[in-house]
């Protein structure tokens, strides 16, 4: 699942996931002509160019009208399109909730919502740009399945799997250019966590590109004595139930570890299923229920708690408590 050489970040390429979107909905719409794709009038910063010039007669942007997407797109779905709304998380779902939750999820309709530039990651736009809250928003929404891709080769093939796959669908991309470290033979499946590695004294679990410190973190780790397990969980709904429940039998301790607030995302999951299924002490890297700002996005990431050294801290405090 792992590229040979991922230990070395310096020798990784690097690509936003939102460029694996935009390859993977080209690569998409070329084997289904019923695919089509709006945009509230950012085109080039979704990496939808390729798509437009494709096929000019299936793109359709809409200007900066977020919740006329979303209301759009419900009624080309309802037709029998198959259709991805994009734009910024911070205004797609933001923007446009209530469309998305009763014309989307209420009807059940085949809309693909994208939110890109979600997290801090998206640094020097701020906080008003910094979408925190979507994983919480959508995941609890009927219908609706949401997905958090690790690398932009895992945003390629998520692009793929739910454009294949009926029903609604939000998926949700970074800004940044991150590692290129998972494997191009790696199977993709929708619902289904990816084990990076076994544990015997925790495991780590995270989603987004944010899966690749959780691995840097492991390999600290075992220079002192640790066996960290590390799992990608990019299907945040629906949600692996049984590598989570196996995880926490076999290690006894679990860290979460999310580009999101604390509340509602990633962590919020996880341990909806370890108090019914298995409770073990967890520990939280998120947001803690605050605003971000402008800055460098590993700036805020050590800001805001999410670098190796907040996952270090973290780790010691679920070890005391295992």
């Amino acid at each position: 699942m792992l590229r040979k050489n991922w230990q070395n970040r310096e020798k990784l390429q690097a690509q936003a996931t939102r460029q694996g979107f935009g390859e993977g909905l080209l690569a998409a719409a070329k084997l289904d002509p019923n695919i089509v794709a709006l945009c509230a009038d950012l085109t080039g910063s979704l990496n939808m160019t390729d798509f437009q010039a494709a096929f000019p007669d299936r793109f359709f942007q809409v200007g900066v009208a977020e919740q006329n997407m979303a209301g759009v797109g419900a009624g080309l779905a309802l037709s029998g399109k198959t259709v991805f709304i994009s734009s910024f998380a911070a205004f797609n779902p933001g923007r446009n909730w209530e469309q998305i939750r009763v014309s989307i999820g209420y009807n059940n309709a085949n809309v693909k919502v994208i939110g890109s530039h979600a997290g801090l990651s998206v640094g020097e736009d701020g906080a008003t740009h910094q979408a925190l809250e979507d994983l919480a928003t959508m995941r609890v929404i009927p219908n609706m399945s949401v997905i958090s891709p690790a690398d932009g080769l895992e945003a390629k093939k998520a692009t793929l799997a739910i454009a294949r796959k009926k029903g609604p669908f939000y998926l949700r991309l970074c800004r940044a250019k991150t590692p290129l470290f998972t494997s191009p033979e790696a199977k993709f499946v929708i619902g289904q966590a990816q084990v990076l590695q076994p544990g015997r004294d925790l495991t780590l679990i995270a989603t987004g590109p944010l899966v690749y410190e959780a691995l840097a973190a492991s390999l600290a780790l075992a220079k002192l004595g640790l066996k960290a397990g590390v799992i990608n969980l990019h299907t945040v709904k629906p949600i692996d139930q049984q590598a989570i429940v196996k995880a926490a039998k076999a290690t006894g301790a679990i860290v979460t570890i999310e580009d999101h607030q604390a509340y509602g995302g990633l962590g919020s999951a996880v341990a909806e299923v370890l108090v019914k299924h298995c409770p073990v002490p967890q520990e939280f890297v998120a947001v803690k229920d605050t605003f971000g700002e402008s800055g460098q996005p590993a700036e805020l990431f050590h800001k805001y708690g999410l670098d190796a050294k907040h996952i270090f801290t973290a780790v010691k405090r679920v070890l005391k408590r295992k």
